[in-house]
């Protein structure tokens, strides 16, 4: 008879111990199927030490945020909404509009929605670093490529 595996269950300061740091290059790729990559890597999910309720997983620098791309006719008809919290303050604003003026915001809307809502969720979408350009200001960090 086979003996069961056994489950380990990280805490809160062993998951902390063990971060790693990626670079996502979104060049050419398309927004929601990085996105689904980068949340499972800020979620930890790659990890063979992945907890469910625990903040495990490791940073994601995303460069090039303003050249990724979107299929179909999702520039003109994706429409992203806010509301001011007044009367009549729904404001709509197309996906190409949004993605022209704030490529960031894009990306971390697309990731958030893949990332548990709450506390947990809030801590994990801190380690996310969106630059627009190809530099980025984490070198000393040592990042490795992050295959998309």
């Amino acid at each position: 008879m086979r003996k069961a595996q056994k489950t380990t269950w990280l805490t809160k300061e062993a998951a902390e111990a063990q971060r790693g740091w990626f670079v996502a290059d979104l060049e050419g790729k398309t927004l929601g199927r990085a996105a689904t990559v980068i949340a499972s890597v800020l979620r930890g999910k790659h990890k063979p030490t992945f907890t469910p309720n625990a903040d495990a997983g490791d940073f994601v620098i995303v460069i090039n945020a303003d050249k990724v791309a979107l299929t179909g006719q999702k520039h003109r008809d994706k429409l992203y909404r806010t509301h001011t919290e007044y009367p009549g303050g729904l404001r709509e604003t197309s996906a190409g509009k949004l993605l022209a003026e704030h490529p960031d915001r894009v990306i971390r809307r697309a990731v958030w929605g893949m990332l548990p809502k709450g506390p947990l969720g809030r801590r994990i979408i801190k380690k996310l670093k969106i630059y627009s350009g190809p530099a980025h200001e984490h070198a000393a960090q040592k990042p490795q490529q992050l295959a998309l």
